[in-house]
């Protein structure tokens, strides 16, 4: 789902906003003039929502987008630049560091970077922060946090609470209804209770009850859920005899966060005993979490798996737990403030340990599943469910290698989902877990020539070879000792692959022919079709594509029959590379572009790169080198998006040099250059449907402006020259304004122009 005016990466809000009007104006001011901008605060006082208040409004001034980074979810400080980089949609699969990844890409980029809860993570963003800063012109930054970074250049923005009554002084509705903290009560009051209304006779108790809670805004939704329960006046009064007690406690404590405490505190208090439980073990979860999981983690001693559902129920009625969708299934997550609070009660228990254990188990479990199911119609499923629990599968590898005990867990489930690792371009991270788990797991542990062997791939793919020959070299004394022939099948395969990328095709396809029969004769379905498709691609550029074809035609077959897209469409560029070699071009079409809607489906970045170049030299085989042009040019954004190049393999390097150079002489340099760079600059969509040519008004490189624009950007332009908004012109059209805003986008851009007004001008003049 698209959300008109909603930031990359922000959550969906899904309540009304009230106030901070000051605020937002003065944070749009000093976007426009300075380049870090931290807002400051306590928790609870609304610092997240205020800040994608701000990026959603300021989405104009950045020509490339505004990005939001939850950083709540992380806890790893070295994961920091990852986790940005993914969140702005890079696959970096290369050895270099995850920072440099994003400087190269936000070097000449107009963008806006919001990254939220900064405070657990303070050291590291702002090491992070000041390197984008230094490096990155045109980059601005926005930050939350509950102390500043301490970054040279950045401007602190203080979040103060709502504005609030002075109880003696509001005599009437109309009084209360001038002050934010009141607005947002009764607005969440009457989502609870719609008979809710403030009156002259409850008007005085509304206004006390937001001057005891001093406007912070987490603590009025607390506050109003219990509307249902009681009266303005029994709150005041329960709340006071609450915070004179805790004040008592706490007098070094600053006011605000007694007041905070003393609210959460009261929240925890009226929850059920075994509520209390589901909310103190929830705190274990990472970023989301669906109701298995809870079940899972949450019930135990106090709790019945079979009240999870409810009591989960009962703490997003008390609005402790928050509600996501995604693909269709619930999802929950906790504010971090909550989360905090809770994780407090569960360490007071001496119960961290237990429920920690449970949370590594379910997810441990959920990569089992995983690997049990990959090959098969849910792949794309797979792939997705990973994704939304990424932060979960973090925290449970970090438990598993924070104890020795424990490290062979962290080695299982590292293994088991290497091709999601590779898919998602994680091969840094897949590294970093794989090695953690080696360093922490006994010398004789079961799955250490596995996590060898993966650790040694990924390094290889990663062009690091001196790496990825001592882990290989490792792997193999184990296998020698073992003699497993799984193991020693799959090791040997990795050595065939490092000599496929090498260009020595004689000792790769040895290598393949020899484990093949091991892999079918022990059921290894993922060897199996693993090396069908690389085999097949290796004798079909060897010189016998008959072979070649054979093999991986019963690669596509065997995918085919159990629903299987991954090694399908791995197989399908490896066909087209073999047609396109022995000159069947229409066949190397057809099979690129298969492979390249299956790879989109995946979000496999490093598949969509090598099939956009192959189909960039079936295009310059059909005479069509504008667009071969292009394809090299999109294909080329992909290569350095995700840290590598086709030199990643020699075999298709050398062809891929070829067709470049002979489009550059066909075309002659500076249309071939001016070609080239329009298809580098095409947005990654855009890119996918120019190369699967999904559009039939294809983009061209000709000298005329306006032969840049597709028709329906030509529209649009004209629509824009008649004063039409956005918003308008999608009325007009009858599209989302989201896509207005892109088209809008996309044209400025190829224009090359900055202001909506040179569009008219250009427009007028005949463009």
């Amino acid at each position: 789902m698209v959300v008109e005016g909603v930031p990359a990466g922000r959550p969906v809000d899904l309540t009304s906003y009230f106030g901070r009007r000051h605020e937002i104006a003065e944070a749009r001011r000093l976007l426009g003039t300075v380049r870090l901008v931290t807002l400051t605060g306590p928790g609870g006082v609304g610092k997240t929502r205020l800040a994608g208040r701000i990026a959603a409004g300021a989405q104009k001034q950045f020509r490339d987008g505004v990005t939001f980074v939850e950083l709540a979810e992380l806890r790893d400080p070295a994961l920091l630049a990852n986790l940005v980089a993914d969140r702005l949609g890079l696959r970096d699969q290369s050895a270099r560091a995850a920072a440099d990844t994003l400087i190269e890409h936000l070097r000449t980029r107009s963008t806006l970077l919001v990254l939220d809860n900064c405070e657990h993570l303070v050291g590291a963003c702002a090491d992070l922060v000041d390197k984008l800063i230094v490096s990155c012109p045109k980059l601005v930054i926005l930050a939350t946090s509950r102390q500043s970074l301490s970054v040279e250049g950045e401007h602190l923005l203080m979040v103060p609470p709502l504005s609030v009554p002075r109880g003696e002084d509001v005599r009437s509705p109309d009084e209360l209804a001038k002050y934010d903290a009141a607005r947002l009560f009764v607005d969440r009051a009457t989502a609870v209770l719609p008979s809710f209304a403030v009156t002259d006779e409850n008007c005085a108790d509304l206004a006390r009850l937001c001057e005891r809670l001093e406007g912070l805004p987490l603590a009025i939704e607390l506050a109003a859920v219990r509307c249902r329960s009681m009266s303005v006046r029994q709150m005041v009064e329960r709340l006071s005899k609450r915070l004179s007690l805790l004040t008592v406690g706490t007098r070094t404590a600053p006011r605000r966060q007694q007041t905070l405490r003393a609210m959460i505190d009261w929240s925890y208090s009226l929850c059920s005993r075994p509520e209390q439980l589901v909310w103190e073990r929830a705190s274990v979860f990472s970023g989301t979490f669906d109701l298995e999981a809870a079940e899972h983690v949450c019930g135990g001693p106090g709790v019945e798996r079979t009240q999870v559902l409810d009591l989960v129920d009962g703490l997003l009625d008390k609005s402790v737990l928050v509600r996501d969708e995604h693909g269709g299934v619930a999802r929950f997550r906790m504010l971090e403030t909550l989360r905090e609070y809770a994780q407090d009660c569960l360490d007071r228990a001496g119960d961290r340990a237990r429920v920690s254990r449970l949370h590594r188990d379910w997810y441990a479990g959920l990569t089992a599943r995983f690997e049990a199911e990959w090959h098969g119609p849910r792949q794309v499923a797979w792939v997705d469910r990973l994704r939304q629990d990424h932060a979960n599968l973090r925290v449970a590898l970090d438990f598993c290698v924070n104890d020795p005990a424990d490290a062979v867990v962290g080695l299982r489930m590292a293994t088991r989902v290497d091709d999601y690792w590779g898919i998602r371009g994680f091969h840094t991270e897949a590294r970093l877990w794989l090695d953690r788990a080696l360093a922490a797991a006994a010398p004789d542990a079961p799955q250490r020539v596995a996590a060898l062997r993966m650790s040694g791939w990924f390094a290889l793919l990663q062009g690091d070879i001196p790496t990825g020959i001592d882990r290989l070299t490792q792997a193999g004394e184990l296998v020698a000792a073992t003699g497993d022939p799984v193991q020693e099948a799959y090791l040997a395969h990795a050595w065939g692959m490092a000599a496929l990328f090498s260009g020595d095709l004689t000792k790769a396809a040895e290598a393949f022919a020899r484990v093949l029969p091991t892999f079918r004769e022990h059921g290894e379905l993922r060897g199996e079709l693993f090396t069908l498709f690389i085999y097949g691609y290796t004798l079909g550029l060897a010189g016998d594509p008959a072979a070649g074809r054979t093999m991986l035609q019963e690669a596509i077959d065997r995918s085919t029959a159990i629903g299987e897209s991954f090694w399908r469409a791995w197989a399908l560029w490896g066909l087209s590379q073999v047609e396109i070699t022995y000159g069947d071009v229409e066949a190397a079409d057809q099979a690129a572009k298969e492979a390249l809607r299956l790879e989109r489906e995946f979000g496999n970045r490093l598949g969509e790169a090598f099939s956009t170049d192959l189909l960039a030299w079936v295009a310059q085989r059909q005479g069509r080198p504008v667009r071969a042009a292009m394809l090299l040019g999109a294909a080329s954004a992909i290569w350095s998006a995700i840290g590598s190049s086709p030199s990643l393999s020699a075999v298709f390097d050398q062809p891929h040099r070829e067709y470049l150079e002979l489009n550059r002489q066909c075309l002659g340099a500076p249309a071939f250059q001016k070609a080239f760079a329009e298809g580098s600059a095409l947005p990654s969509d855009l890119a996918m449907h120019y190369a699967l040519e999904e559009d039939t008004s294809e983009p061209t490189a000709d000298s005329d402006r306006s032969t840049l624009l597709t028709k329906r950007e030509v529209e649009i332009a004209r629509l824009v020259a008649e004063g039409l908004t956005n918003r308008e012109i999608a009325a007009r059209l009858t599209i989302a304004q989201r896509t207005a805003e892109s088209h809008v986008a996309h044209i400025l851009t190829k224009l090359e122009f900055t202001t909506r007004t040179q569009i008219a001008v250009w427009v007028a003049s005949g463009g």
